[in-house]
């Protein structure tokens, strides 16, 4: 009797083992997981949606469509007054941060970084984003004098749109990068913070 009640009971535990490792292989939070290409459609070209108590979609003036049109075929990053420009337009535009790893103090973009960058890639290949103009925006932590945080924030930046445009082969037209250094914290009360080091992608429009 005893030997068949610890065999039904090993048994049991084996299972619930089992169990409980399948468990956790499907359950991986989506943060460890990166932001998928649906989601930075989603975010970046928000579907239409008819709602009377929808609020009515800012009109951009002349000057600013001019200016978003000059930022086609940019081969540059933008100048310090640009990007500031950007960054009013893009307070109601659809924008996305994601979390891309650098090599320590470098724009050298890691392997970890690739998942992430090969995600927005497929996300700018859709029909939804093919013909916006978006802005890649690198922003730093607190840490540094500006000047080097300012250069940083560029280089990397423009790294990544390398990487989009040369091994992913995205279209360069309508990319444009920019470079916030320290100066638009995520986290103004911890200016050290990890989520200060980001990537923020802006759509711009058509």
């Amino acid at each position: 009797m005893a030997p068949s009640y610890f065999k039904i009971a090993g048994r049991l535990a084996s299972a619930l083992l089992v169990g409980g490792l399948i468990w956790s292989a499907n359950s991986t939070p989506a943060a460890a997981q990166g932001v998928s290409a649906d989601q930075i459609i989603n975010a970046l070209a928000p579907p239409v949606t008819k709602s009377i108590t929808a609020p009515a979609e800012r009109t951009v003036s002349d000057a600013d469509r001019a200016f978003i049109d000059s930022l086609r075929h940019r081969t540059r990053s933008l100048t310090f007054d640009e990007s500031d420009h950007v960054a009013e337009i893009a307070n109601d535009r659809p924008k996305i941060d994601l979390d891309i790893y650098f090599g320590f103090n470098s724009a050298a973009i890691t392997a970890k970084a690739e998942p992430q960058l090969n995600q927005l890639g497929e996300a700018l290949r859709s029909s939804r984003l093919a013909k916006a103009v978006v802005v890649l925006g690198g922003h730093t932590d607190a840490k540094g004098t500006d000047e080097y945080n300012q250069e940083l924030s560029e280089r990397r930046a423009e790294a990544i749109k390398n990487y989009l445009v040369g091994k992913l082969k995205i279209s360069s037209e309508n990319l444009t990068t920019a470079g916030y250094g320290k100066r638009d914290l995520k986290n103004q009360a911890d200016p050290f913070a990890a989520e200060n080091r980001r990537v923020q992608i802006v759509n711009l429009g058509s």
